[in-house]
């Protein structure tokens, strides 16, 4: 059980900001962009700290970027929010994250975080399943891209 001072409260949620990439297929169909965590190689969205002197959406775009490489058109208003225990060496940290849509249009060929990511399209539907975040994934099932 942890400790606690009296009248002392528990730390705020730290803010993140992620993107969730997409790009429509010539037959319709959307695709969905995932990474790998850096660690645990789990499958996630490109998301990270927000970034002095740029907007959330701005920030959103530069770690899609960083992360996979990814170039397109952000969205300026959040398309969902969740929360989730950011694992660290010792220790976690809760982080509250606001998501944007990102309309992929290129991958660069090389970007600064190549090397120690994955990154792979999939259907909508395969990427909400394969999400380890439950909430996460949930808010990736439930994009209505289309009419986006």
């Amino acid at each position: 059980m942890a400790k606690t001072t009296a009248g002392k409260r528990p730390a705020e949620p730290k803010v993140q900001i992620g993107a969730i990439p997409f790009r429509r297929r010539a037959d319709g169909a959307i695709e969905i962009m995932l990474v790998t965590t850096r660690e645990t190689q789990r499958w996630i969205v490109p998301k990270g700290w927000p970034i002095r002197g740029l907007k959330g959406h701005e920030a959103a775009a530069r770690e899609a970027m960083e992360e996979a490489g990814l170039i397109g058109e952000i969205g300026k208003k959040p398309v969902g929010r969740y929360t989730y225990w950011k694992r660290k060496t010792d220790h976690f940290i809760l982080c509250k994250v606001r998501l944007y849509l990102l309309e992929v249009k290129q991958q660069l060929p090389t970007w600064p975080e190549q090397a120690q990511r994955s990154c792979r399209w999939f259907t909508q539907a395969d990427a909400a399943d394969l999400i380890d975040e439950p909430a996460l994934g949930a808010i990736v099932a439930g994009l209505d891209i289309k009419a986006a």
